[in-house]
């Protein structure tokens, strides 16, 4: 029987490369695939990148109320042979395109791997992530390290190369320059004491 599989990981810890070095390996022994990214993740347009500079080209840019049942078993209905589905950043599905996806792969026994986020920069779970969690038949952690060395599993946002703690849980596009740094637990709690020690009071000493 086919299975869901999710593999996630904190930034910068080789999720899109796993994922396009999944999709060469089929291809290699000739069969075909289906990448799938949200379209929310507006990075890369139409195309996964990885930061080793390599890339593939999205089949499915899936919006928020697309149903990825039907939309795939169309394309099989379409006569496209493919023999996976591949999911980058796929902490940005909705909870109902997460089941739709578990739902096929158990009918169609065709397997899904999905790549992501299991968490935001405050260290709350993603929606697409929370169900993958719950439903993936194979869960699989990929691992990076933090500045200190520890297992890194938070990913910290920066504003113009300034650590932030608050703020809406998807910036990929602005006025700002936004990044993200994988950390452990421990400097991200160190990291954010010292953001809030450094805040303006908003009341005299004393009041």
């Amino acid at each position: 029987m086919a299975k869901l599989y999710f593999r996630y990981g904190a930034m910068n810890s080789g999720k899109t490369t796993a994922l396009i070095q999944v999709d060469h390996n089929y291809q290699e022994r000739g069969m075909a695939t289906i990448l799938v990214k949200p379209k929310v993740d507006s990075k890369g347009s139409t195309r996964i990148l990885s930061r080793l500079d390599i890339h593939r080209d999205v089949d499915i840019l899936a919006e928020k109320d697309d149903n990825l049942y039907q939309i795939l078993k169309e394309e099989k209905q379409n006569g496209t042979n493919y023999r996976c589905v591949l999911v980058d950043e796929a902490q940005f599905l909705t909870a109902a395109q997460a089941r739709q996806l578990f739902e096929f792969t158990v009918l169609e026994d065709i397997p899904v791997i999905c790549y992501g986020l299991r968490t935001d920069f405050q260290m709350q779970g993603f929606e697409g992530s929370k169900e993958l969690l719950l439903l993936a038949h194979s869960i699989e952690e990929l691992k990076t390290i933090c500045r200190c060395g520890r297992k890194a599993i938070a990913n910290t946002r920066k504003v113009n190369n300034r650590f932030v703690f608050e703020g809406d849980q998807v910036a990929i596009d602005g006025e700002d320059f936004v990044e993200y740094e994988p950390l452990c637990a421990q400097c991200y709690f160190e990291l954010k004491k010292q953001n809030f020690d450094e805040l303006p009071k908003l009341l005299p000493e004393g009041e």
